[in-house]
């Protein structure tokens, strides 16, 4: 596996987003997405009076990250938990509040280039796709025993896939006769239920049916939408926020609690906003940012992240 792939995506930009918090002693950030620790490392260099946290309920993103912050002692605090965890684990360490927050919500490499996790689509591998392999059920399980209606809206709202239906009629009757557990089928199966124009635009057919089965298997869209406020709230008057998303529906949700956190919440017609109602974040980024042209020529995995950020310039209303 080679250190070249794993370029963490757009991380000039998270650093220098970060940056205005981070400079002071004593400054704390959270990573939530560890993975191969690439953005830890990062971090880490060039803010060296800064302390990390981070997590990856990933155990063998873990143990690998672990080896590459080694160097940085106990600056670096690697906890197993998922990131919407974030409050029971700051609590545990007795941080009442940090001064940056990092989430970069691609899957990490590592799981897309392990071939027995079953998240690529590229190779045959077993259907499991969950990131803690300790718990919860596979991507197997899902299509073998959802209802159809579910798995119909599953492709729909996390894949936004528009040949929902047909896909799933296609798994229904092939999982009657045999139960998927095999990646390779799966694909083979999607390539032949879709009309031959559908084949032809954006990549891979079976990608966007890979990525809802991903987010259902994970729960990912659960989570994100406690996480994010979550750690809205952990920043410290100052502190910052950054999130790299890849898809719509996590950008979506990404935007709207910065944008909640950046709005007035008094009653209309006020002559004066009282201090309770002023926004408690200013937004970093105009809109999301993308990546360049150059970064992605480099790194094709860029190319659909997308870049917000926010700074807590107050405290919650009491």
């Amino acid at each position: 596996m080679s250190q070249s792939r794993h370029v963490p995506v757009m991380l000039q930009r998270c650093l220098d987003m970060l940056a205005p918090a981070l400079t002071g002693p004593g400054a704390v950030v959270v990573d939530c997405t560890l993975g191969l620790g690439g953005h830890s490392e990062a971090l880490l260099t060039r803010f060296p009076e800064a302390r990390l946290v981070a997590l990856d309920r990933d155990k063998e993103a873990l143990r690998l990250s672990g080896e590459r912050l080694a160097p940085f002692g106990d600056r670096a605090t690697l906890v197993h938990a998922v990131y919407d965890e974030l409050p029971e684990v700051l609590d545990r360490l007795g941080i009442p509040r940090v001064q940056g927050v990092l989430f970069d919500l691609g899957v990490s490499s590592m799981q897309l280039d392990e071939a027995d996790r079953g998240f690529a689509y590229a190779q045959d591998a077993p259907l499991d796709m969950r990131m803690d392999q300790t718990t919860g059920i596979s991507a197997a399980e899902v299509l073998n025993t959802y209802p159809p209606g579910e798995l119909v809206r599953i492709l729909r709202a996390y894949g936004e896939e528009k040949q929902a239906k047909r896909i799933v009629s296609a798994v229904v009757r092939e999982r009657e006769k045999e139960p998927f557990s095999n990646s390779a089928r799966l694909v083979e199966l999607i390539r032949d239920s879709l009309p031959q124009a559908a084949k032809r635009t954006g990549g891979n057919p079976a990608k966007r049916t890979f990525q809802a089965l991903r987010i259902e298997v994970n729960g990912e869209l659960s989570v994100l939408e406690r996480a994010i406020p979550a750690a809205v709230k952990a920043l410290a008057v100052g502190g910052r926020i950054a999130v790299l998303s890849y898809h719509s529906l996590e950008d979506r949700l990404v935007k709207q609690v910065f944008a909640a956190g950046a709005a007035t919440t008094a009653p209309p017609g006020l002559p004066v906003v009282p201090e309770r109602y002023q926004p408690r974040l200013k937004l970093l980024t105009r809109g999301a940012e993308l990546p360049t042209e150059e970064e992605v020529a480099e790194n094709r995995r860029a190319a659909p992240a997308r870049l917000r950020g926010a700074q807590r310039i107050r405290e919650d209303a009491e």
